[in-house]
């Protein structure tokens, strides 16, 4: 018999159109954001601490190759621009592990890195209050992350439904250094 962890935080089941975490559970607006290190490829990892100066956005979304989280991440790579306007990182995270993540990128062409949460299985996603322990996949849970590592904005979408990117924008526009940044970079142009 193997053992059992206890360290993961309990979710509860209301009802099926229901999530299994709420909104409360989500790491919020000013917390510090919990570091992580998360495969990329088969022999490359990212951690959010290396990202620190800059802000990030991190798409947590439950699985590769289903048809609302294909839409969701090819939306975010058509408007790859617009967080890049205000030097914002993208990272998809999913259960998925990393060669199924890889065939996905590859297949929708997408230019940011997805992150595999796949063992053990979830582990940032239940840090980070988005998992869903029933099926065993992440929520559908955006963060958005200042330069110092500070959660600034924490969005639950039901998860059949695409969040779009409207909350992410503003959260990136409403960021102090994002702004002068964006600023700066459309007077140039």
């Amino acid at each position: 018999m193997g053992s059992t962890k206890t360290d993961a935080p309990k979710t509860s089941v209301r009802n099926n159109d229901q999530a299994t975490c709420d909104q409360r559970r989500l790491v919020g607006a000013g917390a510090l954001a919990p570091d992580f290190t998360l495969p990329t490829t088969p022999d490359q990892l990212v951690s959010l601490s290396e990202l620190r100066g800059a802000p990030v956005v991190l798409a947590f979304y439950p699985a590769d190759w289903s048809p609302v989280c294909g839409d969701q991440m090819a939306l975010y790579n058509e408007i790859l621009p617009e967080f890049r306007r205000f030097n914002a990182s993208l990272l998809g995270i999913s259960v998925d592990g990393v060669w199924c993540h890889l065939a996905f990128a590859k297949d929708r062409k997408l230019r940011f890195p997805l992150l595999a949460d796949f063992e053990p299985k979830g582990a940032v996603a239940r840090i980070y209050g988005a998992y869903r322990q029933q099926e065993g996949v992440s929520q559908r849970a955006l963060f958005v992350i200042d330069a110092d590592g500070i959660v600034r904005w924490s969005y639950l979408s039901p998860i059949g439904v695409n969040p779009g990117a409207e909350g992410i924008l503003a959260a990136l526009e409403a960021l102090p250094s994002s702004k002068s940044t964006a600023g700066k970079q459309e007077q140039a142009a």
